[in-house]
């Protein structure tokens, strides 16, 4: 179990964790249960970062930005970097192999950059609501119950999709069992439910499912299957979404 952990978090931050030693080839597979358990590190560094801020005064703006930012360095832009690609190759190419061709092309386009932007000033406005509509700790535990929730979904991707390409890292990796990507989202919607409470947990679960399954849909119908790219949009996609559910009903959070 330690070994599926220390994956999880190796895959998905740039924290120093090492890659278990004599790791077996379906280890990412396995870490794929444990994904909601990093994104509990992930958010609530984040909203630490950003209830410090605005307890220190700084506009709640500029707390956002440093609550995401904090995140950010955490995973090192993984998912966001997978959004503008995904956003790139759905947007410019006319032909399935056109699309995955400019997927893996580092450079950002027009589509990208529209993307990260429009998603990253819907995540900075939810963040400042959250950061100043509720008490810390409950801000806090909204912030980490979006980033926990979201990292259920490229498990869930990964098992409902075929990989698009024969190559890369969604052929390479070992395919989810279902009973591994349904233990991730149980985990999730547990410890969503803990952190938010039942009323906004609930909403949030299924505004951010739904962008989810919009991105997976995308997916199959453009690219044929899944990439690690289409997993990060897909845990950008639901966070954001979440992030918005979440402040819009911030006054019902748990009084933890």
């Amino acid at each position: 179990m330690s070994a599926d952990i220390a994956a999880a978090f190796v895959f998905l931050t740039r924290l120093p964790v090492r890659w278990p030693a004599s790791a077996p080839d379906d280890l990412l597979a396995r870490a794929v249960l444990w994904f909601p358990v990093v994104g509990i590190v992930v958010g609530a560094a984040g909203g630490l970062a950003g209830a410090a801020a605005i307890g220190a005064g700084v506009p709640a703006l500029a707390a956002a930005a440093i609550a995401a930012g904090i995140q950010i360095l955490i995973t090192g832009a993984l998912h966001e970097d997978g959004l503008a690609d995904m956003a790139d190759g759905v947007g410019g190419g006319r032909t399935r192999e056109d699309k995955l061709a400019i997927m893996r092309d580092s450079r950002v386009g027009t589509y990208g950059v529209l993307a990260l932007v429009i998603v990253q000033a819907a995540r900075l406005g939810a963040l400042a609501a959250l950061l100043t509509a509720a008490d810390a700790i409950s801000a806090v535990a909204a912030i980490a119950a979006a980033a926990v929730a979201s990292r259920a979904a490229p498990g869930a991707l990964m098992a409902a999709l075929p990989a698009a390409r024969l190559d890369g890292l969604a052929a390479t990796a070992a395919t989810p069992s279902w009973a591994r990507a349904a233990g991730a989202a149980v985990i999730a919607a547990g410890l969503t439910l803990i952190l938010a409470g039942p009323v906004p947990a609930a909403v949030a679960l299924g505004v951010g499912t739904a962008a989810a399954a919009l991105i997976a849909l995308t997916a199959h119908r453009f690219l044929g299957g899944h990439t690690g790219d289409v997993l990060g949009a897909a845990q950008q996609t639901m966070e954001v979404a979440m992030l918005i559910a979440l402040s819009a009903t911030g006054s019902s959070l748990w009084p933890v």
